[in-house]
Formats: structure tokens, C-alpha cells, sequence
């Protein structure tokens, strides 16, 4: 809206020029063109226009206001303008914050699983360390102390032999067979004095009693020396199996403390019934080969017979272990 201007015209005539130049100030204060200088201008010479100017104020407040407006404006959006980047600010605060916390949960949830799986599975192998049976039993029996006592026996019975004293030697290889009688008699007549680790002395004891005899009469000419080797190596062949056997069927740890304990039982032998006659021919040839000096019967057919069915019945007894290798032996492990 254009500013309220009132004009009174001055009783006096005017002339051309006048006139003109009345008109065009009224113009230029009607369309707000101008400034103060020309304002002040026409004040002076009003009398010379004809005209009176009552308010030319209007113009600069007209101008004051749209100035103001114009700020009122600015500060209206810029205020709007800040309040939606704060909302903005927020919304995508809050968003982060639930995606944190989401974040946070998931992380949590997972942290709790794997704590409960790993606990879990440290219950599972205590369970499973609890069900393998370290089964120990007693040695101290009957049957185990005859077979130790076999064995302690049998360096010396060897040292006799060298020495040449037969009949000495063959007074304790008779001692020697009737324990290895009598414990197997014990053990199966009472079960309580039965046991699995006697199982494996048993035949270690008559294998290494007769390793240590074999050799001696080797060594006093008393038996060849192919004989020896065979025995020698069947021998060899199945210390070295159970030791195998051994460490299989150890549970862990497997220390050497734990491999030597021979309470601490982990598999029962079970053996063939070739390798048990090869057993007694074995024992049968050796005695009668001892008792060849002192009977004066050495180098007697018989005495090649049983050399003969010596080797043989011991190729097929290593033989029998390998082929029944599944049957020989059995692991202990504990019942559920």
C-alpha cells in the first residue's frame, strides 16, 4: 500500500514551470522515488511548487517496515530451519541409539551363548574324563607273585646254564615250570586272585624265561642257532605288540609314569591256542635239550624233531596273533 500523501494547493497563480515541476514531485512522492535531500527540497521552495507537503515520513517507515518484515521472516526460517536439524539431529540419534542398543543385545545374546556352549563343553569332557575307567586293581595276588618270581628266576636260570651247571639249571627250570602251573591253577580256581594285568605278565614272564634259555643253550651249544633266531624273533614281535597295545588302550594323559603303572589296567590279552601249545613245546624242548649233558643223549634225532616242531608251531603262533589280531586282545573301558 502506497503511503497516505496530502497536498494543499497555495492561493497564488502559478505558472507553466510551476506547475510542471508540482506535478512531478507529487509523482515522485506518490511512487516513494526520491530521498530526503529532495523532500527537503521542495519543503524549501513549496511556495515556488504551489504545494505543501504534509507527511513525507511515510515512505522510510514504509521502508522500515518492509526491513523488518523482511528480518521477521529471516529469523522465522531460520528458526524453523534450526528446529527441524535439531529434529533431524534427534531422529537420526535415536535411530543410532536403537541401533546400538540392537547392536549392544545381539552382542550380548551372542557372549551369553558361546559362554554357555563353551561351558557346555567343558561339562561334556569332564563327563567323558569321569567315564574313562582308570581301573586298578590289586597285583599283589598269588598267581602275580609266582610269575614275578618266574622272572626274577630266570637271569639266573641262564647264568647256571653258562656256567655249565645242568643240573642245577634243570632243577630250577622244573621250579620254574611248576609255578608257571600253579598260577594259572590259582587264577582259575579262585577269581578273586585272577586279574588283567596277569593276563599280560603271565606271558611275558614265560617269554622272557624263555628268550634267556634259548640263548644260554645257544650259547653252551645245546640248540642251533636258526632256532634261536625264530624264537628270538616271535618274541621280539609280541613285546612289541603289547607295547603297541599299551598305548592304544592308555587314556590321556599318556606319561611314561602312566604307562609303567601296571595297576593302572587298560587291556586284557587274550591268547591263541596255537601260541599256547607253542608255549609248552617250547618249555618241553628246552628241558630236553638241558638234559641232553646230563642224560648224554646231545645230537639225538629226537632232539632235531622237536627243534623242528619247535620252529614251526612258532612261526604259526606269531601267525595266529596277526590274523586273529581283533580277538587276541580287548581294551577295558568303563561300563555306562
Amino acid at each position: 500500500m502506497l503511503p497516505a500523501i496530502l497536498f494543499r494547493q497555495v492561493h497564488r497563480p502559478l505558472g507553466a514551470g510551476a506547475l510542471h515541476l508540482g506535478r512531478s514531485t507529487a509523482l515522485v512522492h506518490v511512487f516513494g522515488v526520491g530521498g530526503s535531500s529532495f523532500v527537503n527540497c521542495l519543503n524549501r521552495y513549496a511556495a515556488a511548487s504551489g504545494f505543501i507537503r504534509i507527511s513525507f515520513l511515510d515512505i522510510n517507515q514504509r521502508r522500515n517496515w518492509d526491513v523488518a518484515r523482511l528480518r521477521l521472516h529471516t529469523d522465522d526460517k531460520k528458526h524453523s530451519l534450526h528446529k527441524r536439524t535439531i529434529q533431524g539431529r534427534d531422529l537420526w540419534q535415536g535411530v543410532i541409539d536403537k541401533q546400538r542398543a540392537g547392536f549392544i543385545e545381539r552382542r550380548n545374546i551372542l557372549v551369553d551363548d558361546i559362554r554357555e556352549a563353551r561351558h557346555l563343553v567343558q561339562e561334556r569332557i569332564r563327563k567323558k574324563v569321569g567315564e574313562i575307567t582308570e581301573e586298578r586293581e590289586n597285583i599283589m595276588t598269588i598267581p602275580n607273585m609266582l610269575t614275578i618270581g618266574r622272572a626274577i628266576l630266570s637271569p639266573y636260570i641262564g647264568y647256571v646254564i653258562v656256567q655249565g651247571d645242568f643240573n642245577m639249571a634243570m632243577s630250577l627250570l622244573a621250579v620254574a615250570g611248576i609255578s608257571d602251573l600253579l598260577d594259572g591253577q590259582i587264577a582259575r580256581r579262585w577269581p578273586s586272585q585272577a586279574t588283567k594285568a596277569g593276563s599280560f605278565l603271565d606271558p611275558m614272564a614265560d617269554k622272557f624265561l624263555i628268550a634267556i634259555l634259548v640263548v644260554s643253550l645257544n650259547h653252551g651249544a645245546l640248540l642251533p642257532i636258526w632256532l634261536t633266531g625264530i624264537v628270538l624273533s616271535r618274541d621280539i614281535f609280541l613285546l612289541a605288540a603289547g607295547s603297541a597295545i599299551r598305548y592304544i588302550s592308555l587314556p590321556p594323559p599318556k606319561t611314561i609314569s602312566r604307562y609303567l603303572d601296571v595297576t593302572h589296567v587298560t587291556a586284557q590279552l587274550e591268547p591263541t591256542m596255537i601260541s599256547k601249545v607253542n608255549t609248552g613245546v617250547q618249555l618241553a624242548t628246552i628241558g630236553i635239550s638241558l638234559g641232553a649233558p646230563i642224560w648224554n643223549y646231545l645230537d639225538h634225532p629226537v632232539l632235531h624233531c622237536l627243534w623242528y616242531m619247535t620252529a614251526a608251531t612258532t612261526l604259526a603262533a606269531a601267525l595266529s596273533y596277526i590274523v586273529n589280531r581283533q580277538k587276541t586282545y580287548k581294551i577295558i573301558q568303563k561300563k555306562p
